[in-house]
């Protein structure tokens, strides 16, 4: 729906022999970034260089390269937000800077994963931390949103009960999460749809429990991976760095586990615990991740 009152519409009309230049230069307007008349100035001056609409934009310098690459990401169904919008944390640089290396190299490791794990018919993986709090959780929320970049109906669930950070990347409100949900005080509708990133749902960790580990080895744990694999393609559980007693249930209820490293904050017995003790319950470690941040 346009932004421009009716009687104006047609002077910012695109010719519809632009193609998809006519649903990048009506992004532009209806969300203000151009006006009516600008759009005409870019129209002619497109036709007089034989540019592409957003290359004539910016050459008049009515837009940037950023408000272009944000309305490509729409037009090509590719979730981007610009900087500080919806009040998410700027760690989530998938979702604010995807073109950078670094999230580069996450789409690398997407890749990875759909065909050694997903790909395979798998739904759900444990993400093992060994460092930070702060610093797996970061990395937990960049994969989660890479994934929905992709199409992925992706489901990212916060199992780190001590240290909870999802809910503040996202900003998100203190309610109801996963501990709730396992001891039956709530429901799906303790889930959030992050409405920005289109296919990504999150499911914080809810009411802070005096028992963590006991709590995730209820059966109700796995019976709620079960059932959400009926509605997600991809189920990401971020898990309390380096406490096994909580990470095993997890990892046990998903089959698979990727582990993550931090370079510089990591302690290389911690990395040899948790991987022994993956390895050792019979359960797949699918592979191993290094944040150089």
């Amino acid at each position: 729906m346009s932004v421009l009152p009716a009687e104006t519409r047609s002077s910012a009309t695109v010719p519809m022999a632009l193609g998809k230049d006519l649903k990048l230069g009506q992004l532009l307007l209806d969300s203000g970034k151009l006006s009516a008349a600008d759009a005409e100035r870019v129209l002619r001056l497109q036709k007089a260089k034989n540019l592409r609409f957003g290359d004539a934009a910016v050459r008049l310098g009515l837009v940037s390269e950023q408000d272009i690459l944000l309305a490509l990401s729409q037009q090509f169904d590719y979730p981007y937000l610009a900087p500080g919008a919806n009040g998410f944390s700027d760690e989530l640089v998938a979702a604010y800077q995807p073109f950078t290396p670094q999230v580069e190299q996450l789409r690398a490791l997407r890749s990875q994963l759909m065909l050694r794990w997903f790909g395979t018919g798998q739904r759900s993986l444990a993400l093992v931390g060994t460092g930070p709090t702060g610093s797996m959780s970061n990395l937990a929320a960049n994969l989660a949103i890479v994934f929905s970049q992709l199409g992925e109906r992706t489901l990212l669930i916060d199992a780190n009960l001590r240290r909870p950070m999802l809910h503040e990347l996202f900003n998100l409100p203190v309610r109801h999460g996963l501990s709730d949900v396992l001891i039956g005080r709530a429901g799906s509708e303790a889930a959030v749809r992050i409405e920005p990133l289109l296919g990504l749902t999150v499911l914080s960790a809810g009411t802070q429990p005096p028992n963590p580990a006991e709590l995730l080895a209820r059966p109700t744990f796995a019976e709620l991976l079960a059932l959400n694999a009926e509605v997600f393609d991809v189920i990401l559980v971020n898990t309390a760095p380096t406490h096994l007693a909580e990470i095993l249930p997890v990892c046990a209820a998903t089959q698979g586990a990727l582990l993550m490293v931090d370079q510089h904050l990591s302690a290389a017995a911690d990395v040899r615990a948790a991987a022994s003790a993956i390895q050792h319950a019979g359960l797949s470690l699918v592979g191993s991740v290094l944040n150089r941040r």
